[in-house]
């Protein structure tokens, strides 16, 4: 053999290694190592709750651990740059909510929310609850939409945030009603209750859970509740079609991605696991006391529900003229 032979080779021997290890990791089952679950959210909040409590029921089921890695800041795009730019071999995933496909009509993350990542499952899903502090006169929604006709301007309405779904269902429903309410925004829920208990603000479009203690207190006053059917926490308050103004859909929903380029056979099978977890009694039970309820879907299912909310909420941001520094 030449020198010349024995040294392409030794040069291309390397190579060859390294495709078949590669080859070798590609056939073996997945999982094959710990699963990072990232949320892009500060700890203790529904993206931590919700995701420890899915990511326990999936260590159980394949044997190898799924670690939540809370990854905070930048309005969630710190990360979700970081699973953009993961391997896409289902090893790192994250758990978003609907403010994942809201804020970058507001801002410009440094990634495209639906071309960089492979819809997985959806979570939950969470309505949102019109409620009114006791000293507004309304009854009823009806009541309510005139009295704001009556006051436009006048009126204010707490949200936890610019990109928040209490702050866009606000917008929505002024677009929807013709009338003009003000809204203020807060840095979190907890904050935005405290003035609306105290009577700073007058209204707010609420998830349940910090509301219906209040609500059954007698503390606070429900209109109405989003969804095609009403809570069974909350069974004397209708939804906003049987209160007389239907369309009214807003909801808050989680769901999980994993980066674009993500093996189909892995998303499937993230997937089917997933929806095996949200059927068991217990964890449907757990998520229901977070005020929420289960929501299965297929990958084929979320991708164009996050692509039509995208646009849904883009069109009411650019509508309502909502900006950054409100």
């Amino acid at each position: 053999m030449s020198k010349l032979s024995l040294a392409a080779m030794r040069t291309l021997c390397p190579f060859f290694l390294m495709a078949l290890a590669a080859a070798a990791v590609a056939q073996q089952p997945y999982p094959n190592k710990p699963i990072r679950l990232v949320s892009p959210n500060p700890p203790g909040g529904g993206t931590s709750i919700i995701g420890r409590l899915v990511g326990q029921r999936l260590s159980d089921s394949w044997g190898q651990q799924v670690l939540l890695d809370n990854r905070p800041g930048g309005n969630g795009f710190i990360g979700g740059e970081f699973v953009a730019k993961s391997p896409p071999d289902g090893h790192t995933i994250m758990v978003i909510t609907s403010t994942f496909i809201i804020t970058p009509s507001l801002y410009t993350p440094p990634y495209d929310p639906i071309k960089d990542f492979a819809a997985v499952a959806t979570l939950t899903k969470s309505e949102l609850v019109l409620v009114l502090h006791p000293s507004i006169p309304a009854k009823n929604l009806r009541e309510f939409i005139a009295l704001v006709k009556s006051k436009p301007g006048q009126l204010n309405y707490g949200s936890s945030g610019v990109g928040a779904m209490t702050r866009l269902a606000g917008a929505y429903f002024d677009m929807m009603t013709g009338t003009k309410m003000q809204n203020i925004s807060y840095k979190g829920t907890g904050q935005a209750m405290t003035d609306l208990l105290g009577g700073q603000v007058e209204l707010g479009f609420l998830v349940p859970p910090p509301a219906i203690p209040h609500i059954v207190g007698g503390k606070l006053k429900a209109l109405a509740v989003s969804g095609a059917s009403r809570l069974s926490a909350l069974p004397q308050v209708p939804t906003f079609t049987e209160a007389g103004l239907p369309g009214f859909d807003v909801s808050a929903w989680y769901g999980v991605v994993a980066p674009r380029g993500t093996p189909k056979a892995i998303i499937n099978k993230l997937s089917a696991e997933i929806a095996k977890i949200l059927a068991m009694p217990d964890i449907k039970e757990k998520i229901a006391a977070q005020g929420m309820d289960t929501f299965i879907s297929t990958p084929e299912q979320f991708a164009p529900m996050m692509k039509e909310d995208m646009a849904k909420y883009a069109k009411i941001i650019k509508e309502a003229n909502i900006r950054t520094d409100e």
